[in-house]
């Protein structure tokens, strides 16, 4: 191939491309229904009934559909705080889908004794009406929570602790995961967890929360569920390296 023959095939490659493009972003703002929109079909909502979604985007009840683009409804569910990303395409017959990606949420934060989400990005989210609440484990006595607003990221060091504990449940035993109901930090103090079903409060301490969940996951299989040592305990204490202790609270000062 000759060098011109080269720079033809290039040129005619660019336009194709360009033409490509401008096609592509034509069609994704042309008017969603060439006549009119009857009905928009929502998927992947977990946190929200599909109505409280489309009335947040101002699409429920009678709302009419035919003068927006798929870009604008797209633009519209992605404003809400719980949507990660929202599909949308037209699916003919008058109908668009839409699919939402949410974002995953962590954990519950109290902040001022009021829940919120937070997700696994740090972000604090509202507890909107009618959310469908999830088995969550409640952080709470935050270093920062007369600080936290909705919409605001939190990544201080006791909330990436709280953190790290919950996914160590999740790795260490899928029962610890789903029974830890609390993680108290205690405003930077040690950290105090609580278990659904489980008596005696865990006093956790701080750091090196995989090792802490590996010890506790044995005595959780060995002892707790076996012979039911817990229910005569007052605490379980991991604070110590390579040792866990269970007696009477009064002995080692520990108190809410």
């Amino acid at each position: 191939m000759t060098e011109k023959s080269s720079k033809i095939l290039g040129t005619f490659i660019f336009v194709v491309l360009i033409s490509s493009l401008i096609y592509l972003v034509h069609f994704s703002n042309k008017k969603t229904d060439k006549g009119e929109v009857k009905m928009i079909e929502i998927s992947g909502n977990n946190l929200l009934p599909i109505n409280e979604y489309m009335a947040f985007t101002k699409l429920g009840g009678n709302s009419k559909f035919d003068n927006l683009t798929l870009l604008e409804i797209k633009e519209r569910f992605e404003k809400h705080p719980y949507v990660l990303n929202a599909d949308v395409e037209f699916a003919g017959s008058n109908m668009v889908k839409v699919h939402l990606t949410e974002k995953y949420i962590e954990a519950i934060l109290l902040s001022a004794g009021e829940p919120n989400f937070i997700t696994d990005n740090f972000q604090v989210l509202p507890l909107m009406p009618n959310t469908k609440f999830m088995d969550l484990p409640v952080i709470s006595n935050s270093s920062s929570e007369e600080e936290i607003k909705p919409l605001a990221y939190i990544k201080t060091t006791d909330v990436i602790e709280a953190f790290k504990i919950i996914e160590s449940a999740k790795l260490a035993n899928e029962n610890i995961s789903k029974r830890l109901s609390e993680i108290n930090l205690r405003k930077g103090g040690d950290i105090i967890l609580t278990f659904s079903g489980i008596k005696p409060p865990v006093i956790f301490g701080k750091g090196e929360a995989p090792m802490k969940m590996v010890y506790l996951d044995i005595m959780w299989s060995k002892i707790i569920e076996q012979n039911n040592l817990a229910d005569n305990s007052e605490y379980i204490d991991l604070r110590f390296s390579d040792e866990i202790f269970i007696g009477a609270s009064e002995k080692i000062g520990y108190t809410e």
